[in-house]
Parts: C-alpha cells; sequence; structure tokens
C-alpha cells in the first residue's frame, strides 16, 4: 500500500472537474489484476465511474489540500504525527435539505472558526474562507444535502518528537449522508467515574487528542447498558456529555448548564437564542430534580433524555417543541434565523 503523502496545489478543482478526475483515474473492478493495490491513486478504489451509478451509490469524494480524492485513498504516512499524538483539530457541522429544493450549512463561520481557535494552538496556518469553500465543494461533489461534515486539520510528517514546529500542516473535508452521534434518540444517561478534562490543562476546543477522554467514558457507559457518560467535577456540578451540551426544564423554565470545562457549544448557543434559557452552573442534585432533561450538538441536534441512572423522566413537551422549532430554523423555514444558513 502506498503510504507516501501526495503533495497537492492549494487552489481546489470546481466540483463538477474534480468528479471527473476521479471517474477519469478509477479503474473498473473488472480490469484490475487479482491482488492489485487499488488504493495507489486519488481514487483507485472506486469501483464504478460516479456518473454511471445513482448518487446515493458513490462513493464519497474527500477534499484534501486542494483536491479531491477517494474516500479511501491512503494519503497519510505511518509516522504522521497526529496518528501518534492527536495533534488534529476537528469540527461538526451539518447541512440540510431547505425547503426551497437547495441546502444550506448552518452556522457554519461559527463552526470554522471555533475551529481557528484550535488551530491556533497547534500553530497551524488556519484559513476560515478557504475551509468554507472546502465544505461546499464537497457538498457539492457528493451530491450531499443532508450532510454530517468532517472538516480536519492536522500536523503531518516531520518529526516523531513533541516539537510540532517542523511538521507538515494539513486540512481535510469530508462530508457523510448519516447520523454519527444520539440523533435525537431518547437517550439513557449515566453519570461517568471519568471526570472531563479540566480547561486549566485542556483548552475546551475540538482537539482530536482531547476526546479520548469522551471515547473512555462513552466505552464504561455502555458497558454498564447506557447510551452515553454525563461528566460532573469534583464539586458535584454537571459539565458535559461526551459530545454534546446539558439543558434541564424546571416549571417550564429553561436552563442551559454552564462550565468552565465544557465545550462552548454552537447548538447550545442556538438553544439559548431559541429558549431564552439562562445560563448557569447547574448541580447534579438540580439535574435529576428537574422536569425534563435534555443534551444537545451537532450531530445529537436537541435528544430528549429518559433515565439519567435511576431516575426516570416522564413526556417531555418543551423538548419536543424546540426540537421542532430547531429543525424548522436548520432547513430555512424560520425567516428570522436565516442569517445562520450558508447556501450550498
Amino acid at each position: 500500500m502506498n503510504t507516501e503523502l501526495l503533495e497537492r496545489p492549494e487552489h481546489a478543482q470546481a466540483p463538477a472537474q474534480a468528479a471527473a478526475t476521479v471517474r477519469e483515474r478509477a479503474p473498473a473492478p473488472s480490469r484490475s489484476a487479482p491482488g492489485s493495490d487499488n488504493g495507489a491513486g486519488a481514487a483507485g478504489s472506486e469501483s464504478s465511474a460516479r456518473g454511471e451509478v445513482p448518487a446515493s451509490q458513490q462513493q464519497p469524494v474527500v477534499w484534501f489540500d486542494g483536491k479531491f480524492i477517494g474516500s479511501d485513498a491512503p494519503e497519510a504516512p505511518l509516522t504522521t504525527h497526529a496518528m501518534h499524538y492527536g495533534t488534529a483539530v476537528f469540527e461538526g457541522i451539518r447541512s440540510y435539505a431547505t425547503a426551497d429544493g437547495g441546502a444550506a450549512v448552518f452556522r457554519l463561520p461559527e463552526h470554522l472558526e471555533r475551529m481557528r481557535k484550535g488551530a491556533d494552538m497547534f500553530g497551524i496556518a488556519f484559513d476560515v474562507e478557504r475551509a468554507g469553500r472546502a465544505v461546499l465543494d464537497t457538498l457539492r461533489a457528493n451530491h450531499h444535502r443532508d450532510a454530517y461534515i468532517r472538516p480536519l486539520t492536522w500536523m503531518g510528517t516531520g518529526t516523531i518528537g513533541l516539537d510540532v514546529d517542523p511538521l507538515t500542516q494539513h486540512l481535510m473535508v469530508a462530508t457523510m449522508a448519516k447520523v454519527v452521534h444520539l440523533g435525537g434518540a431518547r437517550t439513557r444517561l449515566t453519570v461517568s467515574p471519568w471526570k472531563r478534562n479540566p480547561a486549566t490543562s485542556l483548552p475546551p476546543l475540538k482537539l482530536s487528542g482531547a476526546y479520548v477522554n469522551s471515547i473512555l467514558a462513552k466505552r464504561e457507559a455502555k458497558q454498564r447498558g447506557f447510551d452515553e457518560a454525563l461528566f460532573t467535577d469534583d464539586k458535584g456540578y454537571v459539565v458535559e456529555c461526551t459530545g454534546a451540551n446539558v439543558f434541564m426544564v424546571k416549571n417550564g423554565e429553561v436552563t442551559s448548564v454552564d462550565h468552565r470545562d465544557a465545550l462552548p457549544g454552537i447548538t447550545r448557543d442556538t438553544m439559548i437564542a431559541l429558549s431564552g434559557a439562562a445560563s448557569r452552573e447547574v448541580t447534579l442534585h438540580e439535574l435529576l430534580d428537574a422536569d425534563e432533561v435534555f443534551v444537545c450538538g451537532t450531530a445529537a441536534e436537541a435528544c430528549a433524555i429518559e433515565a439519567l441512572d435511576r431516575r426516570v423522566f416522564g413526556d417531555n413537551p418543551v423538548t419536543r417543541e424546540l426540537s421542532a422549532l430547531y429543525a424548522q430554523v436548520v432547513r430555512g423555514q424560520d425567516s428570522r434565523y436565516a442569517h445562520w444558513l450558508t447556501a450550498v
């Protein structure tokens, strides 16, 4: 398998041109020799030309350092620094099919600005406008409307040590027409024995290595039969879930959990704007005493909590109402929030 990092020009191809390039470079299965390495090329594992099969059956392309490649093309060497140390920054973004037959990305500038802040921590030169163009071009190339978008910038090769200054820097954008997290389903939550990375040790940004913390908590919760884990701090205050911010409803009043160790969620900010929620610290005792609890995030959207350990919550009318409003906003059905949408 070819593991050499290909040199890429800085300008991106137009989506139609890129798709045509992938078609030209993709060998048909019937012409491949048995045991041949179909991964050696920008899109060698494509089973057929993108124009000859329905869009739903095509292998998505990925924007990588200015060009489109096949989504399973081997572009990162085994000595990639991010693979060894987690020196990467990502975002989770969503696009939605809109009522006018098009598509729009929800709060794209805010996501990319947060990503820039994370890139700054590693000294990665991150161009917000370039990344924004790459997101839109990738959605168009893949014919995706309802999609999860994953931009990732990372430190490449140059040293295996902890000094990142000599390392190469890279950017990719992938789009996936599927749900990757809670997806709005009613969820059974448990308090994790793990604690969230404190902000005094790691900034609450989407640094890839920091999410080992979430993976450990999620895995432990699943092993005990729950869907998701809730982080609390040593003083009994709620922090967040493994990939979502926490809200509670008591006597019709919506409260957003505020904690310095929690990610400043863009969906959280959206829900505060839509609900008029107060934002403050919340104890675990308060959460257990709430009428409703829900969590929110780009992938999770607004997800009602069915139970928190032994505490079972009943109906979730406020959560349902907010979830319905959120669905209208992200699909461009509420003109008051049109400024949050970037047309594809």
